[in-house]
Order: C-alpha cells, then sequence, then structure tokens
C-alpha cells in the first residue's frame, strides 16, 4: 500500500464484526453499533498546536477502538481501509 496520513491521521484495517451463535451459525454485525476495532497499518507524523509538536499516541500495530462514523473508506487491492485522526481513536487494546 503506497498510502501515507498526514498530520495526525492513522490508517487501520478495520476487524470484522462477526458473532457466532450457540450452533455455530455465523450472525452478521448489528449495523447500530456505535464504534468498532481495527488495527493500525500506518501512522502520521503528528501535527504541531500551540507552536509545539504533538506526538502520535498510537503506532503500528495498535489494535484500537474507534468511532465508527469519524472514518473515511479507501478500498485499495481488494482490501478495505480507514483512514481517521487521532481524537477519534477511543482507546487502544491491550492484552487481546
Amino acid at each position: 500500500m503506497n498510502l501515507k496520513p498526514l498530520y495526525d491521521r492513522v490508517i487501520i484495517k478495520p476487524q470484522e464484526e462477526e458473532e457466532v451463535s450457540a450452533n455455530g451459525i455465523i450472525l452478521p454485525s448489528l449495523s447500530d453499533e456505535k464504534c468498532s476495532t481495527g488495527t493500525v497499518v500506518c501512522v502520521g507524523d503528528g501535527q504541531t498546536f500551540d507552536g509545539k509538536m504533538v506526538k502520535m499516541q498510537v503506532d503500528v500495530g495498535d489494535k484500537i477502538l474507534y468511532s465508527k462514523y469519524a472514518a473515511v473508506t479507501y478500498k485499495c487491492e481488494d482490501k478495505t481501509y480507514l483512514i481517521l485522526r487521532q481524537a477519534d481513536i477511543l482507546a487502544i487494546i491491550k492484552g487481546e
């Protein structure tokens, strides 16, 4: 992928949200979910705020929780990526 995010933007690979019933039937995710998870693929350099450089708090490979409607969708080589600002990342998921 030849895509580099600018400033405080992050490119993520969204995780497919599927649920499996007790009988092993795969259920599609509910469309009314407000947040989702994904893995960070690429990170911008950060942004200047009040004359000081604000460092990015996420790294490539981090699993994150983000606001579902905050991202822009980008399709490349039959894969879907999302581009969003660091401020739209709600949390870094540790230990999974």
